[in-house]
């Protein structure tokens, strides 16, 4: 199920797909994933944003909070800890850079108030800790107040038309947007740090999502030549789907296919909100009882689990009250469900990318014969998965880059790794890596 695209917004391109091959969940396991934002390298966003957005929203009583009593800092030390947690219990997501964050300084050239040396040492923390088990997104360039791309300044002006989270994108074109997005890009490559998507920060964009899907896939694509682009803006936790947006598809049978995936959220940030004092608790996620809660409601759906946090809240002002949350939210899942799996955002937008946009034919055959199914795929996509009715004895896949792989026999579908199958007496789940380009899938019913 695909939820609903904004007006203005365009699917693109869809392919033939044979009603009787379902392409289901990658190893037919429920994706899980964490979303962090407002993070970046040692600058704690909340202590200096929450001026900039008082003296753009003065009356906001949200805005007059004592920041000033709060660490400017989240230290590596903690970086590291919760890098190193997650790493022991599989956890994978999104890991925001804020390029310029706050307008403190460049990510890329120097932090005034730590020394270079403080500011390599986090980006090298980031690069061998967090990486490859989390994408790296920039939340625009300062989050906070809108740079002179020409200059690398924030506008003179005031107020919340010069604010990125707000009205400044009102407006923009796809080609202005794509400059914005493009120079913070560039910031976190000059950085050293890879990058297939971004996040946007508060309302930016929210009045130009089409101009903001597009610019996505020309920056992204521009700077760092990612083949599939991937924004996160959105989040539900309501009755909405929220399995991921597969947008403006095209030139599916070229050597040069493209789209954008819009990846989506499904809880809002109930460790410790956005700035450290908002105190969550993990029975929203999941009961102790493991009965309830949003991260159940999502997963018994078969849809990605996704979850979304601010890094000032997980750290929550040095008691790490977030953090605790979270631990907890991670080890209740893990009890319930077994059958889950950790993602990036990036692998979750490449698999809906290949689920959606590769054609899938069967082949007549004649009596006795082996089924065949063709795949004709833009991207490549490994653990792809696929359920047709009937117990099969035996698979393998043909295709020019890979050649032929024989497929094990599993005895059960929470077994399934690439190259194996899983039969029943009515149904066969196929799991194995996907070419791009042609292949063949071969199964035998005897």
């Amino acid at each position: 199920m695909t939820g609903p695209l904004l007006a203005g917004q365009t699917q693109g391109e869809r392919p033939q797909q044979d009603a009787a091959v379902q392409v289901i969940n990658p190893s037919s396991r429920v994706p899980l994933s964490f979303i962090i934002d407002d993070s970046t390298c040692l600058v704690n966003l909340a202590y200096y944003a929450m001026p900039q957005f008082s003296a753009a929203w003065p009356d906001r009583v949200d805005y007059q909070k004592s920041w000033w009593t709060w660490p400017r800092e989240i230290p590596d030390a903690f970086v590291r800890k919760f890098g190193e947690w997650c790493a022991e219990h599989g956890v994978r997501g999104k890991y925001s850079v804020v390029p310029q964050p706050a307008c403190v300084g460049w990510v890329d050239r120097e932090m005034p108030g730590w020394s270079s040396r403080q500011l390599d040492e986090s980006l090298e923390l980031i690069r061998t800790l967090l990486l490859p088990a989390w994408d790296i997104h920039p939340e625009m360039a300062t989050h906070t107040r809108v740079i002179d791309t020409r200059t690398g300044r924030p506008y003179p002006e005031r107020g919340p038309r010069w604010m990125e989270n707000w009205s400044w994108t009102d407006g923009k074109s796809v080609d202005e947007l794509t400059d914005y997005l493009s120079y913070s890009l560039s910031i976190l490559k000059n950085a050293g740090l890879p990058c297939e998507g971004v996040t946007t920060p508060g309302g930016f964009a929210g009045r130009v999502v089409p101009e903001l899907a597009q610019a996505t896939l020309a920056s992204v694509r521009g700077v760092y030549g990612a083949e599939i682009p991937h924004y996160f803006k959105f989040l539900y936790t309501g009755e909405e789907s929220v399995v991921p947006r597969v947008e403006y598809a095209k030139g599916l049978r070229t050597s040069v296919p493209e789209c954008v995936v819009s990846v989506i959220g499904c809880t809002g940030d109930w460790f410790g909100g956005w700035d450290g004092t908002e105190p969550g608790h993990p029975d929203q996620f999941i009961t102790e009882d493991l009965q309830a809660g949003r991260m159940v409601e999502v997963i018994d759906r078969g849809e990605p689990a996704i979850m979304v946090c601010h890094w000032p809240g997980i750290y929550y002002n040095g008691t790490e009250h977030g953090f605790q949350v979270f631990k907890t939210v991670v080890e209740r899942v893990h009890r319930r469900y077994d059958n889950v799996v950790w993602m990036k955002l990036s692998e979750i937008a490449r698999y809906w990318a290949a689920k959606e946009l590769t054609t899938i034919e069967r082949l007549p055959k004649s009596s006795g014969a082996m089924l065949q199914i063709r795949f004709s795929a833009p991207f490549a996509c490994p653990q792809f998965t696929i359920r047709i009715d009937g117990e099969i004895k035996s698979a393998w896949i043909e295709s020019t880059e890979g050649g032929r792989m024989v497929f094990d026999g599993v005895s059960s579908k929470l077994k399934l790794i690439s190259h194996t199958y899983a039969a029943s007496r009515t149904e066969s789940i196929c799991c194995f890596d996907l070419s791009k380009g042609e292949s063949v899938l071969m199964v035998g019913f005897s």
